[in-house]
């Protein structure tokens, strides 16, 4: 009971202590916006990080993220594009709960992020579509498929893949000292071979 109580605890300080990095990178780092696109630097990296971990942290540092791109005053569609993270991070969560070594290797792992990636952008692109629904912007489709399809979407699966690849390369190391369930587990060490 104890252990249980000593790790809910320890999953909850480390939940807190992403959701507050995921909230204060909008807000600081830097950023390129080009409404309705925008690339913030390492955004995605807590997000990422709490996918490893498990589904209730990954949706808890997502509605994080979405706070601090409210609180550092983006347009409402990048918002909404920030809230629409749910979506590929309880997909992710929920993979990486049945596929704990997905990640261990570079091919998986890589082809993993890109999954991510893709729902990501089709999650984004459908964000700022039923906003721009709402909101009856803009005029033309070749408008739509510029600003949203390509600059939305294509800047997502670029951006994501960066991000992931951070979070992967910063994960690793604290798999080893992490003593927490989590759903992303290392790779298994290899014995030495002795002849």
């Amino acid at each position: 009971m104890k252990h249980n109580i000593r790790t809910s605890l320890q999953t909850m300080t480390i939940a807190a202590l992403l959701i507050a990095i995921a909230i204060m990178i909008p807000v600081f780092c830097p950023k390129i916006v080009i409404g309705p696109a925008s690339a913030t630097l390492a955004s995605h990296v807590p997000i990422f990080i709490a996918l490893f971990i498990s589904p209730p942290v990954a949706v808890a540092v997502s509605l994080g993220s979405t706070a601090g791109f409210l609180l550092a005053g983006f347009p409402i569609e990048i918002v909404l594009r920030a809230f629409s993270h749910i979506v590929f991070v309880l997909v992710g969560s929920f993979l990486l709960r049945k596929h704990p070594g997905i990640i261990s290797t570079f091919g998986r792992g890589t082809a993993f992020g890109l999954l991510l990636a893709v729902i990501h952008a089709v999650s984004e692109v459908a964000a700022v579509t039923l906003y721009y629904l709402v909101m009856g912007i803009p005029k033309n489709a070749n408008e739509y498929i510029t600003t949203v399809v390509f600059l939305v979407g294509g800047v997502t699966i670029i951006h994501s893949m960066v991000d992931f690849g951070i979070a992967t390369f910063v994960w690793k190391p604290l798999t080893h000292v992490i003593r927490i369930p989590v759903s992303a587990k290392p790779a298994p060490k290899k014995s030495p071979v002795i002849s």
